[in-house]
């Protein structure tokens, strides 16, 4: 079966929060012949672990490492691996995946209120810009 997993999910598969829910996940997830994992699903399920579970962030980039490395996962590499960059600089996940997904649309500038992740995106050699 090929399925588009929601965070919901990939969260209780990861997690393991709750017994009944996680096995059903799991099993789901280990018999799918390919599963789809959005980068809007990818950016909830970081935030979960984060926040949520307050794990760290290589605890966040293992997950979306492991998933990356799974055969049966299909995402947006590219994209996920400007997220896991940014991520692993001590930003955001999905400053990374929008900067990036900017770039793939047309812009030239990626633009926030967000200081940290301007600066961490201008250490990597994009083009941002902090918006006072």
């Amino acid at each position: 079966m090929k399925i588009t997993a929601d965070t919901n999910v990939l969260a209780r598969a990861v997690l393991l929060d709750d017994p009944a829910q996680g096995a059903a996940a799991a099993k789901l997830l280990r018999e799918a012949t390919l599963i789809a994992v959005s980068l809007p699903c990818l950016c909830e399920l970081v935030w979960i672990i984060r926040q949520g579970a307050k794990l760290s962030n290589d605890d966040a980039a293992a997950t979306i490492r492991d998933l990356l490395g799974a055969a049966n996962v299909v995402m947006n590499r590219p994209a996920v691996e400007a997220g896991l960059a940014l991520l692993d600089a001590g930003g955001d996940f999905a400053d990374g995946v929008i900067a990036h997904e900017g770039r793939w649309l047309g812009s030239e500038l990626f633009v926030s209120f967000d200081r940290q992740a301007v600066a961490l995106l201008l250490e990597q050699g994009e083009a941002a810009q902090l918006l006072a």
